[in-house]
């Protein structure tokens, strides 16, 4: 491995390890000072996620000027940060359902680089049905629910 590459690795390595250090800070600190239970905290940290969405699409609306009433009233590092927001919110949302969050998330994001990699046609191991080895089909027309293995459409059904 080049000097350089050894370097970058190391610096990547340091800022995972501090990314998850910081969530299992916020988690704690918000185990602290939390008021509800266990099991209400956890389904109001994951309601949590709505929240930032809905302001990252605040920020876009306000960025574009699409509320005449308003006009501009955001720039799109405003729509940057509510981004960052919602990933942070996804990772303390993560961590208070698993100790092994970071487990969890890199294993999730080799399945989607595995899946992304297949769909572009790069050499990756599928199904010979076609399906990306969890059940799921590639072309992302229908999904095998995990619970029941009944394929369910991600179309919305005709009236």
């Amino acid at each position: 491995m080049a000097a350089g590459t050894d370097h970058t690795a190391r610096e990547q390595r340091r800022m995972d390890s501090r990314i998850w250090e910081s969530v299992d800070h916020l988690v704690a600190w918000l185990d602290e000072e939390s008021t509800q239970s266990p099991q209400e905290e956890r389904l109001l940290r994951l309601l949590k996620l709505s929240e930032e969405v809905g302001e990252v699409g605040a920020a876009v609306i306000g960025a574009t000027g699409q509320n005449p009433r308003k006009g501009v009233t955001h720039t799109w590092e405003d729509v940057q940060h509510e981004l960052c927001d919602v990933v942070f919110t996804a990772l303390v949302a993560l961590r208070t359902l698993t100790p092994d969050a970071s487990r969890v998330f890199a294993e999730r994001l080799a399945y989607v680089e595995q899946r992304s990699a297949a769909s572009r046609g790069d050499d990756a191991p599928s199904d010979e049905d076609g399906e990306d080895g969890d059940g799921e089909a590639l072309n992302g027309d229908t999904h095998t629910n995990s619970t029941s293995n009944t394929p369910r459409s991600t179309t919305a059904p005709t009236p």
